[in-house]
């Protein structure tokens, strides 16, 4: 898989979510990777872009604060990504190294607050 890396290529895969961006990366180099240039289901693709397209749900961006089950609902957030990243291994197999990286900002609002 094409990304930033001097080598420009990976097969060291992780799956993090982030604002407008698709939920797979490079781990050496951190580049953005295309989620369609992976050899997946298209099912699998829908699932983990649907998922990407959920982060941050928790945060009120307008008062820029936590929502009130912001804690809870980042949690059911890393979960169900912890599971997609999971399937996404397996569909993969031994062609690349997958790690699921949960999101922590939740914490970050709360102790801002």
């Amino acid at each position: 898989m094409n990304c930033c890396c001097e080598c420009g290529e990976t097969k060291d895969i992780k799956v993090e979510g982030d604002v407008g961006a698709d939920p797979i990366w490079c781990v050496r180099c951190g580049c953005n990777l295309d989620i369609e240039a992976i050899k997946i289901s298209n099912r699998l693709i829908e699932e983990l872009t649907d998922w990407g397209g959920l982060y941050g749900q928790w945060i009120d961006w307008d008062q820029d604060k936590l929502f009130s089950d912001g804690i809870l609902m980042e949690d059911e957030f890393n979960q169900k990504g912890a599971a997609l990243a999971s399937r996404l291994k397996r569909e993969v197999g031994e062609d690349y190294q997958i790690r699921f990286i949960p999101s922590t900002s939740a914490r970050f609002y709360a102790k801002k607050s």
